[in-house]
């Protein structure tokens, strides 16, 4: 595996963590209420490489200790991924069509997702439990008509953690929480933007037969892979801890060259803790509830148009975290930046996947191949795996790349876009389509390194085996 040098000098200063522990240790005795804290090691998947401030690919084990920085701003991004009854052709026969009922429930208001402050604060501090304790009084307004509550109750098994972290407070969204009177969410069912997305693909290569029987899974069959974040949520998280951090680092000491800080657990700090977690806890319940809302909108797009079909849930898992662990009998905290969780039938027992491991998603770039996994509970890893294939050119470099490679993959590929670039009032916009084209260049495929090789790595290292292979039908980007 060949690490760009930027990651590595990125890694090196995350490892000089354990520098300023020490030197916290020294000068404040109360700031760690554990004597042992300490970063205890490191793991680096196959598609390590540079982030910000902490590179994408790592996986930490703390103790006494976290490091919010380790998660990120899009906190709880992650994949969601359901089988169909749907074959290929019942996509594409009827593809334009279901690429304007898409449009329409994606981007041009016709989500009707109805809500009131009661439901929004039931996801922020209770996940998708919240949701299901909370949606009787919405009926089947909207798009609770595809809310299914005796199927959600069932799916929960099927969501890390329930998809429900929870906590007692939600902190500083009374905007977001809006009043008592029910009104139409505009942030949940949110792609984002970036490398984010959500995917019809179609199945076509079974590599084991006997898990992908167990999960639903044959060939040419149509799947729908989710991969999205907390959007507005995660970046207010972002940035209220950052803050904490830096207000409770002592002024009598510089403070960390490496611009990284840790969120000791200790009675000196327990006010910043418990406000800490609620601030993750509350954007990563959101999240869950945002992957959930947008598989119910792409099921109540296809259903406009294909009719009846089944749609069920795979799993769902974040990789961008911080769960409170045991590892080989010691107490501490997994972080996991872009990595997914990945852990054995052994690990997953008393779960729908205690004979099969946990599974495991890694997409290709937007055109290309994924992978759907089951892990194998690697003990180097740290129980983890890649979230996808890494970045091979710069978002800005992407742009300079040869116009007809740029041709060839939107002739070969079916992308939805808040932009429709084949109306006639737009067709007229040059510098809409100069700008909706250079958001597509930004995430195709040659933007993005091969993913067979870090899939073979995967394999090699005992990480994660593969289950199926998958390839685009239809894409669609926030």
């Amino acid at each position: 595996m060949k690490i760009e040098k930027n990651a590595i000098e990125q890694l090196d200063q995350l490892l000089k963590v354990n520098e300023s522990v020490e030197t916290l240790k020294a000068y404040v005795p109360d700031y760690f209420s554990d004597d042992a804290a300490a970063m205890q090691e490191v793991a680096i998947t196959p598609d390590f490489h540079k982030g910000s401030g902490i590179p994408i690919g790592t996986t930490m084990f703390t103790k006494g200790f976290i490091i919010p920085q380790a998660v990120g701003n899009d906190i709880n991004c992650g994949m969601r991924l359901y089988t169909t009854s749907l074959n290929e052709d019942d996509i594409r026969c009827q593809r334009k069509q279901i690429e304007k009922e898409i449009r329409h429930v994606f981007f041009e208001g016709g989500r009707h997702i109805p809500m009131t402050k009661k439901h929004r604060e039931s996801i922020l501090k209770e996940g998708l439990i919240g949701i299901l304790d909370t949606h009787k009084s919405l009926g089947d307004n909207g798009l609770w008509a595809f809310y299914d509550a005796k199927q959600q109750e069932e799916d929960l098994h099927k969501v890390n953690r329930l998809g429900s972290f929870i906590t007692e407070e939600v902190v500083g969204l009374e905007s977001y929480l809006g009043s008592d009177d029910v009104s139409y969410d505009s942030q949940i069912g949110s792609i984002g933007g970036g490398n984010h997305f959500v995917e019809v693909q179609k199945v076509v290569n079974i590599r084991n037969h006997a898990i992908a029987s167990a999960w639903g899974l044959k060939r040419d069959q149509i799947v729908v892979m989710i991969h999205t974040g907390s959007v507005s949520i995660g970046h207010h998280a972002g940035l209220n801890i950052r803050e904490i951090l830096k207000s409770i680092y002592p002024n009598s000491l510089k403070h960390p060259d490496n611009g990284i800080y840790v969120l000791p657990h200790s009675e000196r700090s327990m006010t910043e803790w418990i406000t800490t977690w609620s601030l993750l806890h509350n954007a990563a319940n959101f999240t869950f509830a945002n992957r959930l809302f947008l598989g119910l909108m792409l099921n109540k797009a296809l259903r406009g148009v294909v009719g009846d079909f089944d749609f069920k849930l795979l799993y769902d898992a974040p990789h961008n975290f911080v769960w409170q662990e045991n590892v080989d009998g010691v107490e501490g905290f997994i972080h996991r930046k872009g990595s997914c969780t990945a852990k054995s039938a052994e690990q997953m027992a008393n779960t729908p996947f205690g004979y099969t491991g946990e599974p495991v998603f890694i997409p290709g770039s937007m055109g290309a191949k994924s992978y759907i996994l089951s892990g194998l509970g690697n003990r180097d890893s740290l129980f983890s795996a890649s979230h996808g294939a890494g970045r091979r050119l710069s978002r800005g470099n992407s742009l300079k790349v040869d116009d007809a490679a740029f041709r060839d993959f939107l002739d070969n590929f079916h992308v939805i876009t808040p932009i429709d670039p084949n109306r006639n009032d737009i067709k007229s916009r040059q510098d809409i389509l100069k700008k909706w084209e250079d958001e597509l260049k930004k995430e195709a495929p040659y933007a993005y390194k091969d993913i067979n090789p870090i899939i073979e790595t995967h394999e090699e290292h005992g990480m994660a085996t593969v289950v199926a292979e998958v390839e685009p039908v239809l894409t669609i980007k926030g």
